[in-house]
């Protein structure tokens, strides 16, 4: 049969379910973007939270007692403390996006730049040889934030020039060197390696010469040696921790319990509440000891296990910062998950006697509410940068 004939203004139609339009308008939209957070971050948080308030309340009812005359004195506190940061965490997860993240970095700075400022005047409380505490709470806390948020903004807004000597290592030199230089004169050494360290991480991640990183880092511990060596309270420290034998009921006291809190915990621990040296052994096990309470309580398997759900927390936390939305993001979260990482190996090797006694919290786990809430808090950026990643 013939074919009926098409006039000059018909076209054939595509195959398929879609014609070339719709294709097109398809292709030009954008990819939709996730909108719940990750699930397995989510519950490592909570579980590392709801194993430091059990360890909280274990390692401090002898001592809430006797100080007190209420076992449950400081746990009250901690769980407070966890339920506001729980609250924060969730609104932060839920309410965060890409602009607000920019905009709160400046506040976050001016806030911490202040507050460590106004610590070493006289409104700041000193205790045990260093003035750290300002109304109740730790300026370096916020500080970790501060840094994290600003050293990113830095280096993603210097990206094209950050190989470069003048738009890459010097401004990021100074940043680092304005947190940590306040920081050292509160004497908390180990916020200002800790600080030190996250610099480093974010400067290798931005992108800056390796080489001008190590020299950084070779300067930044030959500062620390000199500020050692100038201080009588570092010195001090350090001369206690060569010399574990010296004062073992004065200044190695403390790490000589700790030690002996973990060796008898054994492989499987004492149980849960059957601490010994938490009975005025250990001075305050609930904050920078809790770890030796652990090892005691639940032995190297329990202590172990507590380890693996870190490491499994850091590695869902790498994985969000490389499917980050955007430059920025990414390095906040990878600040964040760093200062979960450093903080908890240099708690672990105070406690166990590996480096100098310098006072560092272990995350989720010692009371403290400043450190917790703001720790929550930043779970909650982690989060809500993830219902925006793609994994």
């Amino acid at each position: 049969m013939n074919q009926p004939r098409r006039s000059g203004r018909e076209r054939p139609q595509p195959t398929g379910h879609y014609n070339i339009t719709q294709l097109q308008r398809q292709a030009q939209q954008p990819h939709p973007r996730a909108t719940e957070m990750d699930l397995p971050f989510f519950v490592l948080v909570c579980l590392l939270v709801s194993m430091g308030l059990v360890m909280v309340f274990s390692a401090s009812s002898a001592s809430a007692y006797y100080r007190f005359g209420d076992s449950y004195y400081f746990i009250r506190s901690q769980l407070k403390w966890a339920v506001l940061g729980l609250v924060l965490m969730l609104a932060t997860a839920r309410l965060l996006n890409e602009k607000l993240l920019d905009l709160m970095v400046y506040p976050v700075v001016a806030v911490s730049l202040i507050t460590l400022v106004l610590v070493l005047t006289p409104l700041g409380t000193e205790l045990n040889g260093a003035q750290r505490w300002l109304f109740g709470f730790q300026p370096s806390e916020i500080a970790k934030l501060a840094l994290i948020l600003s050293m990113s903004k830095l280096i993603c807004n210097n990206r094209k020039r950050i190989k470069t000597w003048e738009g890459g290592l010097l401004p990021c030199m100074l940043l680092l060197a304005l947190f940590c230089g306040l920081v050292v004169l509160e004497r908390h050494i180990s916020a200002t390696v800790l600080l030190l360290g996250i610099g480093v991480i974010l400067m290798f991640i931005g992108g800056i010469n390796v080489n001008w990183l190590c020299g950084l880092g070779a300067a930044g511990l030959g500062a620390l040696g000199l500020v050692v060596l100038v201080s009588d309270y570092a010195k001090r420290r350090m001369y206690l921790w060569l010399n574990p034998e010296v004062e073992p009921l004065k200044g190695n006291f403390q790490i000589t319990q700790s030690l002996l809190a973990i060796g008898s915990g054994g492989m499987f621990g004492l149980g849960i509440g059957k601490s010994r040296q938490k009975y005025m052994y250990i001075p305050e096990p609930q904050n920078d000891f809790i770890f030796a309470i652990i090892c005691e309580e639940l032995g190297f398997v329990g202590a172990l296990i507590i380890i693996l759900v870190f490491m499994l927390l850091i590695w869902r936390g790498f994985t969000i910062a490389y499917a980050a939305p955007d430059r920025f993001s990414s390095m906040v979260v990878v600040g964040i998950i760093s200062q979960v990482a450093l903080q908890t190996i240099l708690n672990i090797c105070v406690v166990t006697g590996l480096v100098p006694n310098t006072g560092i919290a272990l995350p989720f786990f010692s009371a403290g509410g400043t450190s917790l809430v703001v720790l929550m808090f930043e779970m909650g950026i982690v989060l809500a940068i993830s219902r925006r990643a793609k994994i």
